[in-house]
């Protein structure tokens, strides 16, 4: 207890005598924090419009000309069995003109010179939300499309695989942020720690002379590190929950259209980001320290 005593003190001291070093390292730490969680936050905010887009996707499957009511029936019911599908809809001939109708608005006159009804039966279905990969929606529109009774099936391909690919490049993209980051934060503390290091090589040397061991030589440092990182994460949460609240309060008035693409941030992120300065920076500062041959 004596020795983290004495190294929470030393750490503490040190740190206050170059604080202007200190206070540009944890500026660096906390403008790149700043950075990842801003990236990771547009990535969630992104991710939960692309989810509710997702949840309005479905199969149209339009029926046969003339399909029997008992054949109708049939397919509804293998449709309702289907454990992959959430929802199904029947529109009958009569509900899609009126739907067409209704869609037309002025110009639905257009229709009353048609002599029949030009739309088909159709039903529209609703896979599950964890199902909404390309192949396997076309898959399943192509096992539908061989049933007995369909004439066709359609669903939105291309702009399913578009809303895919966006989901992808944007998580991919988090990931190699936090990586380079996380490279960043560990470079700025190793390089720092390895400076205040040579600046007390003299204060080192008595330490050793008096017997003092690697540990307890290198356990300063290692606080040292993991302030500036907890600080600098710090600054980051703040300045994210400043730019965030920011936007709610101003963002709107400017440009409407975000209100749908803006989520709540769950407070554990903002908790998150001083831990996770921290440690990153701890682990700069162990690599630096256990470079160093004395």
């Amino acid at each position: 207890m004596r020795v983290l005593l004495y190294s929470i003190q030393s750490a503490l001291k040190n740190l206050w005598m170059e604080k202007w070093i200190n206070i540009l390292t944890t500026l660096s730490v906390g403008v790149g924090l700043l950075i990842l969680s801003t990236f990771v936050t547009v990535t969630l905010n992104m991710d939960s419009v692309l989810k509710r887009w997702a949840r309005s996707f479905g199969i149209v499957v339009y029926l046969d000309d003339n399909i029997s009511a008992e054949a109708t029936g049939t397919v509804r019911e293998f449709f309702k069995r289907d454990p992959d599908i959430l929802e199904v809809t029947y529109i009958s001939e009569d509900e899609a003109i009126k739907e067409l109708r209704t869609i037309l608005g002025k110009d639905a006159s257009l229709l009353d010179d048609l002599k029949d009804n030009p739309l088909p039966s159709s039903f529209e279905l609703k896979l599950k939300s964890n199902l909404l990969e390309p192949v396997f929606v076309k898959k399943k529109a192509e096992e539908i499309e061989n049933m007995s009774g369909v004439a066709q099936v359609q669903y939105g391909e291309k702009w399913l695989a578009s809303l895919n690919t966006v989901s992808k490049i944007m998580k991919a993209s988090a990931i190699f942020m936090g990586g380079a980051i996380l490279i960043a934060i560990i470079f700025i503390t190793y390089n720092t720690i390895k400076i205040f290091f040579y600046r007390r090589k003299e204060e080192i040397e008595t330490l050793k002379l008096l017997g003092a061991t690697k540990s307890f030589i290198r356990l300063p440092f290692l606080i040292e590190g993991l302030v500036i990182g907890l600080l600098g994460g710090m600054i980051g949460s703040l300045a994210l929950f400043g730019i965030h609240s920011l936007l709610i309060a101003k963002g709107f008035d400017f440009i409407p259209s975000i209100r749908a693409i803006i989520i709540s941030i769950p407070d554990e992120i903002f908790l998150s980001i001083p831990v996770a300065g921290a440690l990153m920076s701890l682990a700069g500062s162990f690599f630096a320290v256990g470079r160093i041959r004395y």
